[in-house]
């Protein structure tokens, strides 16, 4: 049976992975085609970022930019909010787990890390903290002790592989940020390039059922 997977190599805390939300949707829609998501972890570790007027002045053009060619959102509690907030941290672990636990336990991961994306970029919520996480986990109506306990259970070394994991994608497509993504049919990849159509879902939408055609015309979302 045919196989095809969009690869979704992302992070909850990039700008641009939120403009390409309405991608995700749209491809969540596609019959046939699964998505993958692969968390960067690009403010994990190491890289782990304290809110400083350093960093509001280097994503607010980019939050702007972003708003104007999506329409995406972007709340006061945000822009006037957490950026200003110099005790908040931004660390892409703790969602990232969030994210993963969901999709252990009720196979609703992309839902949790679209929650995770409006409760940073509307609310202005601190996602790196538990209680914020399990409580975006009950409003998308999972179990709250059951998240809970699946997400304690992610275990740090193995959340640091995926990130390892996750970063050998982008290395084998040659991908050099986030999001990237990649079209696998039975084994043959393809990354394809969102950029133009961030914006244009219903486009974006049409392409990737172009391209579920043009490699396998039995698979269901290749109707026209």
């Amino acid at each position: 049976m045919t196989q095809a997977t969009l690869h979704y190599i992302a992070d909850p805390l990039c700008g641009w992975c939120y403009a390409a939300a309405p991608l995700v949707r749209a491809a969540r829609d596609v019959a046939g085609l699964e998505v993958a998501f692969h968390g960067g972890g690009m403010m994990a570790g190491p890289n782990v970022q304290p809110v400083t007027p350093q960093l509001r002045s280097y994503v607010m053009p980019h939050d702007h930019r972003i708003a104007e060619l999506t329409g995406q959102p972007f709340g006061d509690a945000y822009f006037d909010g957490l950026l200003r907030d110099d005790t908040a941290v931004f660390d892409s672990a703790p969602p990232t787990a969030a994210v993963l636990a969901a999709e252990a336990l009720a196979g609703r991961g992309l839902d949790m890390f679209a929650a995770v994306q409006r409760a940073h970029y509307v609310d202005g919520k601190r996602v790196a903290d538990r209680d914020v996480l399990v409580d975006l986990a009950v409003a998308l109506g999972l179990d709250r002790d059951a998240f809970a306990t699946a997400f304690d259970a992610q275990d740090a070394a193995a959340l640091m592989q995926h990130f390892r994991d996750s970063r050998a994608w982008l290395a084998r497509v040659g991908g050099s940020g986030f999001p990237t993504f990649v079209l696998e049919i039975d084994g043959q990849r393809e990354r394809l390039e969102p950029g133009r159509y961030l914006g244009q879902p219903d486009a974006w939408r049409d392409a990737l059922r172009e391209r579920l055609l043009k490699y396998s015309p039995s698979l269901p979302g290749a109707s026209r």
